[in-house]
C-alpha cells in the first residue's frame, strides 16, 4: 500500500504541476498604437493576469508577454485608459486606436514601408500639398523654438516623407533632446530618449552616415540615460555596454574622421565598463591606442586646436586613472611602438611621465627611453630620468651628476623641488651625509612647501641621526621630538603623506622620556627645548 499512495501522491504533485503550468502559459502579444491615425508614443501597454509592462516608443510599437487567461489588454496615455477584450483573439497581432482610427492596409502601408520616398525638391515640383503645409508649418514653430507646436506637423512629415529632407532628423534630434532635458520624470525621460533614438535609427535608414550616427547615437544615448541616479547595478552596466558598442561601431566606420566628443565618451564608457569587470585589461590599452592614435592625427593637421588638445588631456587622464594602466599593460602598449616614439620628444616624454607616473621606472623600456631622450633633448627633465637609471644601475656618482644637471637646468619650482627632494633622500640613503641630505629637504620645501615627501625625510634625518647628537639618553631623544615636528607637517600640508605620517609618529613617540627621567633632567613638558651642532632648530618638550 505505501508505494501505491506514494505513486498517488507524486501523480497528484505531476498534475497540479501540469495544471499551474497551463495557468501559467503566455504568449507575445505585439502590434501598433494609434491616436489620430498616427503612431501613439509614451503609452502605457498592461496585459491582464500578467505582470508585464510596456510603454511605446516613437513608432507606437508595443510587445507584451499576455497569459492565456488574460482577458484584455490596458492601454493608458496619462489620465486616459482603454481596455480591448482580447478573450477568444489567439492572433499574436493586435492594433488599437484610441479614437478607432487604425490605418487600413493602404496606409498603414505609407507608415510601415510604402512611404513616399521622393525628395523635397521632387515633392514641391509635384505640388504635393500635404507635405508642403506640415513641413511649412512645422518649419515655423521651430524656427520660433516652439517644440510642442512644431512636433505634430513634423511627425506627420517623419512618417511619410522620410527621404525629403535632412533637416527632419536634425530638427527631430534636437527637440527630443529638448523635450528629454525639461521631461519631469524618468518614465517620461526613457520614452523620449528611445523616440530620439529611434530618430538616429530611421536618419540611417534613409540618409546613411552610419558611421556617424551611430557616434551621435551612442554619446546621446549616455549622455541621457546615465544622469538617471537611481540605477542598479545591472542597468548600469546594460546601458554602458550598450553605449560602448554604438561608440565602438562608429570609431570602426568613421576611423581618422571620428569625432572627438566621441572618442573622449568611449574612453570613458571603457574605463567605467573595466572597472565594473566588463572590460580586460588588454582592452583598456588598446582602445587608448586606438583612441590616441586618432587625437594625434588631427593634432598634426591642426597642433594649436583646443577642442582636440582638450580631448588629448581628457583621453590620456582617463586610462592613466583607469586602474588598467599597469607596469604589464603599459609596457606591453609601448614596446611595440617604441622605434616611432621615440622619433618624436613630445611623445617621448609622454611616454616616460606615464611610466613614472605608474612606478615603472625599474623597466628596461624606461632605461632605454631615458637615454634616448637625453641624446635628443638633454633638458632638465631629461636630466632628471637620467639620474633615475643610474640610480637604478647602482652608478652613483653618474647618478648625483644627473640630478645636479637637471637642478641647474630646471625653472619651474614644483619639477625643482622634486628633483631636490630625490637628490637629498638619494644622499641620505647612499652617503648617509645627514647635513648634505637636510640642505637638500630644505631646498624642495622652498620650492614648494606643500611637498609632504620633503618634510617626511627632515623628520627620517633626524630620528636617524638621533644616535649620534648629544651626551645624554634624554639628549638623544629629544631628536624625536623634532623628527615628530616634521611628520605633523607633512601631513598638514600634504593629504598623501598622511598616513605615512601617522605611522612614523606612532613608531618615535614610544621614545619619549618619561616624567621621571625629565625631572631630574631639570625640564617640563611643553618648554621650548633648543637643538644645537648643525641642525640648531628649537622643538617642545614632551613624556611618553
Amino acid at each position: 500500500m505505501k508505494p501505491l499512495f506514494s505513486k498517488r501522491i507524486l501523480l497528484s504533485i505531476a498534475l497540479i504541476a501540469l495544471t499551474s503550468f497551463s495557468v501559467l502559459a503566455q504568449r507575445v502579444v505585439k502590434g501598433t498604437v494609434y491616436r489620430g491615425g498616427e503612431p501613439a508614443a509614451g503609452v502605457t501597454v498592461e496585459a491582464h493576469k500578467s505582470s508585464g509592462t510596456f510603454m511605446t516608443s516613437f513608432d507606437g510599437k508595443y510587445e507584451i508577454e499576455v497569459s492565456d487567461k488574460s482577458k484584455y489588454i490596458e492601454f493608458t496615455f496619462i489620465d486616459d485608459r482603454r481596455k480591448l477584450d482580447i478573450e477568444g483573439n489567439n492572433s499574436n497581432v493586435i492594433d488599437f486606436s484610441f479614437d478607432g482610427e487604425i490605418p487600413a492596409k493602404g496606409q498603414a502601408a505609407v507608415i510601415e514601408g510604402g512611404v513616399d520616398l521622393r525628395t523635397s525638391q521632387e515633392l514641391v515640383k509635384a505640388k504635393e500639398r500635404d507635405f508642403m503645409t506640415n513641413l511649412s508649418m512645422y518649419d515655423q514653430f521651430y524656427k520660433q523654438d516652439d517644440y510642442e507646436s512644431a512636433l505634430e506637423p513634423w511627425r506627420k512629415v517623419y512618417y511619410k516623407y522620410p527621404k525629403s529632407t535632412l533637416n527632419l532628423y536634425i530638427h527631430g534630434a534636437k527637440m527630443y533632446e529638448t523635450f528629454i532635458e525639461n521631461a519631469s520624470d524618468w518614465k517620461e525621460k526613457n520614452v523620449l530618449i528611445d523616440s530620439l533614438m529611434s530618430v538616429y535609427e530611421r536618419r540611417i535608414t534613409y540618409f546613411n552616415q552610419e558611421g556617424y550616427i551611430k557616434g551621435r547615437q551612442g554619446t546621446d544615448l549616455l549622455k541621457f540615460k546615465l544622469a538617471n541616479e537611481n540605477l542598479d547595478d545591472d542597468q548600469l552596466k546594460s546601458i554602458l555596454k550598450e553605449g560602448y558598442s554604438l561608440l565602438e561601431q562608429s570609431i570602426e566606420m568613421e576611423k581618422k574622421q571620428t569625432e572627438a566628443a566621441v572618442l573622449v565618451v568611449f574612453m570613458q564608457a571603457t574605463k567605467r565598463l573595466f572597472l565594473m569587470g566588463e572590460l580586460p585589461k588588454d582592452k583598456v590599452a588598446s582602445n587608448y591606442q586606438k583612441v590616441s592614435d586618432i587625437i594625434n592625427n588631427y593634432l598634426k593637421e591642426e597642433p594649436d586646436s583646443e577642442k582636440y588638445t582638450t580631448s588629448k588631456e581628457l583621453v590620456d587622464g582617463l586610462f592613466q586613472t583607469s586602474g588598467a594602466a599597469d607596469c604589464e599593460a603599459l609596457i606591453a602598449l609601448y614596446e611595440p611602438q617604441f622605434e616611432e616614439i621615440s622619433k618624436d620628444v613630445d611623445e617621448l616624454k609622454k611616454m616616460l611621465r606615464i611610466l613614472e607616473r605608474r612606478d615603472c621606472t625599474d623597466s628596461q623600456l624606461f632605461a632605454t627611453a631615458s637615454d634616448k631622450l637625453y641624446s635628443l633633448d638633454p633638458s632638465a627633465e631629461a636630466a632628471f630620468n637620467m639620474a633615475r637609471l643610474f640610480v637604478k644601475r647602482d652608478q652613483f656618482e653618474r647618478a648625483k651628476e644627473y640630478y645636479n644637471n637637471a637642478i641647474e637646468a630646471e625653472t619651474d619650482k614644483e619639477l625643482l623641488a622634486k628633483y631636490y627632494y630625490e637628490l637629498g633622500l638619494f644622499i641620505f640613503a647612499k652617503e648617509h651625509d645627514f647635513q648634505k641630505s637636510r640642505n637638500l629637504a630644505r631646498k624642495a620645501i622652498e620650492n614648494n612647501p606643500s611637498l609632504g615627501r620633503a618634510y617626511i625625510l627632515l623628520g627620517d634625518i633626524y630620528a636617524q641621526y638621533s644616535k649620534h647628537y648629544g651626551e645624554t639618553d634624554t639628549e638623544h631623544l629629544s631628536l624625536y621630538w623634532l623628527a615628530i615636528d616634521y611628520y605633523q607637517k607633512a601631513k598638514r600640508v600634504d593629504p598623501e603623506v598622511f598616513t605615512q605620517a601617522n605611522e612614523k609618529i606612532n613608531i618615535y613617540k614610544q621614545y619619549f622620556p618619561n616624567k621621571e627621567t625629565l625631572f631630574f633632567e631639570g625640564l617640563t613638558e611643553g618648554e621650548s627645548y633648543k637643538i644645537g651642532s648643525w641642525i640648531n632648530e628649537t622643538t617642545t618638550v614632551r613624556v611618553k
